[in-house]
């Protein structure tokens, strides 16, 4: 396909170009670039997810991540993120490995999503790649990637272009291959051909993912209360201190915390990654707590370089290293 169009306007845009074959390419260019899914819906304004946040956000649920309550406006319009904006490609891509976590007390277990390569770069890698190829194709469109740290509610538009459901431990569940999804979208500021169907929700009855979370953390289906999270409380929180209540209760977790996907029957389907970058490092899964402890500034930096584990700093991992620790001394004595 090759651009004949050289005016940066949309209406020329929208006469010179078939949407509906401008938006197979775009997915077939997607997936090449090796996402497993991905969806195309309208860059519009949220509306009832909106109000859900803010309930969520009134509640002080979001604990000290005082960034969602600033930006909350950007995080639910794409177009004040990005005024051009007139369509979200929704991408996915499987992450899950084989790998097992061990019961050693004298690790800490790491949460999958953290055992390889930093996703923020692989995926945000091959979103850059996908834009750079429409651009090449269509000097004229202008788009923005986001992966996680760009203010979008991720799982809502995952949902939205249909690629699968919140489930009650407000992770996204894919049909496909369970909640083991990274997820990205790419802001175009053209229109395209959109998603007609979602997902249903395949959530039922089952309740197994709150009855598993040990600190209580999912207050009500389809909400969690941060502050009770163990993976908020080991990765997001900048106190000294993890909260007693969470610290009781961290089950052997260093950084992040599987269980509410790990009971999930979903995650049944799951499909080991094609991904080679998200195959653990070496001691990634389990980390001796030993090891984290006597981590140097300089140390942690190079162990840490290119992983999404530096997140929490190194004070927040040998603060969690130190919970743990503490945990063990005190059934010892």
């Amino acid at each position: 396909m090759q651009a004949s169009v050289t005016s940066v306007s949309s209406i020329q845009l929208e006469i010179a170009f078939d949407p509906r074959q401008l938006t197979g390419l775009i997915k077939e260019r997607a997936q090449r670039e090796g996402f497993e899914k991905v969806g195309i819906v309208e860059a519009a304004a949220l509306g009832d997810e909106r109000d859900r946040l803010l309930t969520w956000l009134g509640r002080g649920y979001h604990g000290q991540m005082g960034w969602m309550a600033r930006d909350h406006e950007m995080r639910t319009n794409p177009r004040k993120l990005f005024p051009a904006a007139r369509s979200v490609v929704v991408v996915a891509k499987n992450y899950y490995t084989s790998d097992k976590h061990t019961d050693d007390p004298s690790t800490g277990k790491v949460s999958r999503y953290a055992w390889g390569d930093d996703y923020h770069e692989v995926v945000g890698a091959k979103l850059r790649s996908l834009l750079a190829w429409i651009r090449e194709e269509l000097p004229q469109v202008e788009g923005k990637v986001c992966i996680d740290i760009q203010p979008m509610m991720d799982k809502v538009w995952a949902a939205r272009a249909g690629l699968g459901w919140i489930g009650k431990h407000t992770n996204l569940i894919t049909p496909e291959y369970g909640s083991w999804v990274f997820i990205g979208e790419l802001l175009l500021n053209i229109d395209l051909e959109y998603e007609t169907e979602i997902v249903a929700d395949h959530c039922g009855s089952c309740t197994l993912c709150l009855e598993a979370c040990p600190t209580s953390a999912i207050t009500e289906p389809y909400v969690v209360d941060s502050n009770k999270c163990i993976s908020y409380a080991t990765i997001e929180l900048r106190a000294s201190q993890i909260p007693q209540e969470v610290a009781a209760n961290l089950e052997g977790w260093l950084y992040g915390c599987d269980i509410c996907q790990d009971v999930c029957p979903w995650n049944r389907f799951e499909q080991p990654t094609d991904e080679d970058r998200f195959q653990p490092r070496e001691g990634n899964v389990n980390v001796p707590l030993s090891e984290v402890l006597e981590l140097t500034p300089e140390a942690y930096a190079q162990r840490f370089r290119g992983s999404a584990m530096k997140r929490a700093k190194l004070p927040g991992l040998q603060r969690n290293a130190r919970a743990l620790a503490d945990r063990i001394a005190g059934a010892e004595s």
